[in-house]
């Protein structure tokens, strides 16, 4: 009888703090200065092969220090897409075949290779492109990739329907056994909301072949990330990363016949295209798509009148302010009693504008800069709309600067009217909007504001009345996928707080759950009778 392995129970990976004077301070400091001091070739991976893409040329720059390049690629042709797609078919029958305990090991020693050697670079990568400081890196590429690939290994061995039952039947008896197939290929997109190797490698674990494409501010971390699982010993054409625009890759993924499934992490508009797309197209598939995405966020802190005034004020500085306010939990609208505005309004304001923003690799700042230019135009956009609108104040921040780097200060905007747009348009940036209510309106605005904005990814409530608490998670039900009590509306752990939301933020998946892994899973059952009828005829017939 063949062994049945077990993965180690996974736990999650400790943070490190990068004190002065510590080693992994040392090491990553080492890292910002090599990568920062190169401009590197970022091709696509096609079947295992390195390839510059024919189109347009795209650069990877430092958003903190626009003129720094990082790296340079080329968008991919339509031909090259079309090799994707074709890699990741090609493929697909010895990765779906290959035993689920060979392909947990490559991600598992992926988890253990990031854990170590490759730990200061994935980090130092993702600070210098995406303007993270050391602590929002090592929380977000570091720590919750080692945690997906480990815990979702986890997982998946959990869902193994290895076990079989007898089933006596009126034609005799036998056993049923359930199995999981590959749902064949799925296509994946990121933006710099999330860690971007999660998705792609969940399907794969799953045994589906993937074509991954990361954004193109977040493919220097990517490009590094595509190099820990080639190190892990990932097979060539199981993920495709492809440098490519959105139109050119869709193209060819959801025109071809054997597309199974979408994970997808961006805007809440894209997404809607993509869907529509694959509903024109639904006649041409061999299977019906799963399509999974985490899209946009207008997410809330509702404070109650009893609530703590500093657990408040740091949850907002936190939950609005940590990485420029781009994570698609952040606090992006908070609803604040009168009487709590009043005692500590003033030093949140002060609070904001005491945040140090600069260059990332200054290890004393706070904040980095917003992602692009077009990040920053529209921050600017929704900056200058403020101070021009009658009934908002523009109590903290309100300035920008491009000149170097894209920076916007951390912004706070009180707000009379609870149903201004700034209450309900999501900024993906550090612009936090107060509505100030009145303490006795407190029912009325948990109604108001329940439905306001379209999304339902992450609120909070702040409070001491454990009645008031109760009642806000019983209102807000259906206003957030992940809810927090006492605390900002960001910072999911993976395996213990499983992330995702709906409505308009998305179908809800739930990254870091059992759940998500079924997703890519086709379930067959198998029934073996032992002993078959060889009369057609019933008891009851006489």
């Amino acid at each position: 009888m063949d062994a049945q392995s077990r993965v180690p129970a996974p736990v999650n990976e400790p943070v490190l703090g990068y004190a002065p004077g510590s080693p992994e301070r040392a090491t990553l400091q080492r890292e910002l200065d090599r990568i920062g001091s190169e401009c590197i070739d970022l091709p696509s991976t096609i079947g295992g092969r390195k390839v510059m893409g024919d189109g347009r040329e795209a650069s990877v720059v430092q958003p903190h220090a626009h003129a720094k390049v990082l790296g340079r690629m080329k968008l991919v042709s339509a031909d090259q897409a079309q090799s994707a797609v074709d890699a990741a078919m090609a493929a697909a029958p010895m990765w779906r075949d290959l035993a689920f305990e060979d392909r947990a090991s490559i991600l598992l020693k992926a988890a253990d290779l990031l854990a170590g050697p490759w730990r200061a670079t994935l980090n130092a990568a993702t600070m210098l492109g995406q303007s993270k400081t050391a602590p929002q890196a090592e929380i977000d590429s570091a720590c919750e990739l080692i945690d997906f690939w480990r815990i979702n290994v986890h997982f998946a061995q959990q869902l193994s329907p290895s076990s079989r039952r007898s089933t006596p039947a009126a034609c005799g008896t036998g056993r049923t056994t359930a199995r999981w197939r590959a749902s064949s290929t799925p296509s994946r997109r990121s933006t710099s909301r999330r860690s971007a190797a999660t998705s792609p490698t969940a399907p794969a674990l799953m045994g589906n072949t993937v074509v991954w494409k990361p954004a193109r501010t977040q493919q220097l971390a990517a490009h590094y990330t595509m190099a820990i699982l080639e190190a892990a010993g990932l097979p060539p054409g199981v993920i495709n990363l492809v440098t490519s625009d959105g139109a050119t890759l869709s193209n060819a993924v959801l025109s071809s016949p054997d597309f199974a499934g979408l994970h997808f992490t961006g805007s809440t508009s894209v997404f809607h295209s993509m869907w529509e797309t694959v509903g024109k197209n639904i006649g041409t598939y061999r299977t019906y798509p799963r399509l999974v995405g985490e899209t946009g966020g207008k997410d809330f802190v509702v404070a109650h009148p009893s609530a703590d005034p500093d657990v408040l004020r740091t949850a907002l500085i936190r939950g609005a302010f940590e990485f420029q306010g781009q994570k698609c939990s952040a606090a992006s609208r908070a609803y604040i009693p009168a009487s709590l505005w009043k005692r500590m309004g003033q030093q949140l304001c002060d609070e904001a504008n005491s945040l140090t923003q600069g260059d990332v690799t200054d290890w004393g700042n706070f904040m980095g800069a917003v992602i692009d230019a077009g990040a920053f135009a529209d921050h600017k956009a929704a900056i200058d709309r403020a101070h021009a609108t009658p009934g908002i104040e523009v109590v903290a921040g309100g300035t920008y600067d491009d000149s170097e780097g894209y920076f916007v200060r951390p912004t706070i905007l009180k707000v009379d009217d609870p149903t201004d747009d700034c209450l309900r348009v999501e900024y993906f940036g550090p612009i936090l909007s107060v509505h100030v209510y009145e303490d006795a309106d407190y029912d009325a605005m948990l109604t108001q504001m329940e439905s306001f904005a379209p999304y339902a990814l992450t609120g909070s409530i702040i409070a001491q009345d454990r009645v008031a608490i109760a009642h806000a998670m019983h209102v807000l039900r259906f206003a957030a996928g992940n809810f927090y009590i006492n605390d900002k509306p960001t910072g999911a752990v993976v395996g213990q707080q499983p992330f995702g939301g709906g409505r308009a933020s998305g179908t809800n998946d739930k990254a870091g759950a059992a759940q998500n892994l079924m997703r890519w899973t086709s379930v067959r059952s198998i029934k073996e009778t032992f002993v078959p009828p060889t009369d057609y005829r019933y008891p009851s017939m006489g």
